[in-house]
């Protein structure tokens, strides 16, 4: 694995799907998600200059950063429940997994005790796969009006996650979607609500999800083998 090599090559794809974006390649946050790869490996991407790392299990986010703190911007991008805010409030930089109302208080709770905005995008079930987490889309206004006054909740987007398809084609309608959704919202101007950020498109598709408005990609498996 040579991940020097890899990044370069993911970067270039990046500024290739940017060509007919509205997006620079400075715009774009490129998000290492690094689940159990070591602590050695995290440093190298840091040196790399990939300072956005993503971990989809508290626990691995909690191994690492023990370690590394402030040197990467931490991002939860799993399903977060409640009982495990309380370990990575003081640590992210973003919660990319937002779904419930409960979870929106528990974050306000546990971040105004440290006097702290929480970055936080919205996960928005848009393929409707069972197995998958999030809100669906009909239920993301509604939502975002009960949780706009929250003043540590700092909402900035939406992210979701297409269905596994080894065509990235088959991706790019739930991604066409997600950016309409979030024309949407923009459009009715809620307070406090920020669609700034579109988290969507991984190892497989992300090319795609940035020819469709994507300015957050999470990337794992390409980032770790030996033929990106």
């Amino acid at each position: 694995m040579n991940l020097e090599k890899n990044v370069k090559k993911i970067s270039e794809k990046i500024k290739t799907s940017l060509i007919c974006s509205n997006y620079d390649f400075s715009d774009i946050i490129f998000v290492a998600v690094t689940k159990t790869e070591t602590i050695e490996t995290v440093e190298k991407l840091i040196e790399c200059g990939i300072l956005h790392i993503g971990e989809s299990r508290v626990q691995e986010l909690l191994r690492k950063y023990e370690v590394l703190g402030d040197k990467a911007n931490w991002h939860m991008i799993g399903h977060l429940q409640k009982n495990k805010v309380k370990y990575i409030v003081d640590k992210v930089s973003f919660i990319h997994s937002l779904d419930s109302e409960s979870l929106a208080l528990e974050i306000e709770k546990r971040a105004s005790k440290i006097d702290r905005v929480i970055n936080c995008l919205v996960e928005v079930n848009i393929s409707g796969e069972e197995s998958k987490h999030g809100l669906e889309p009909s239920e993301l206004e509604r939502f975002l009006r009960k949780v706009n006054k929250l003043s540590h909740v700092n909402i900035v987007g939406l992210m979701t996650m297409a269905p596994y398809s080894d065509d990235s084609e088959n991706s790019r309608r739930f991604f066409k979607e997600l950016k309409a959704l979030a024309s949407e919202i923009k459009d009715k101007s809620i307070e406090n609500i920020s669609m700034k950020y579109l988290s969507m498109g991984m190892s497989n598709d992300f090319e795609v999800a940035l020819q469709e408005g994507a300015n957050m990609i999470r990337i794992g498996r390409a980032l770790f083998k030996n033929d990106v």
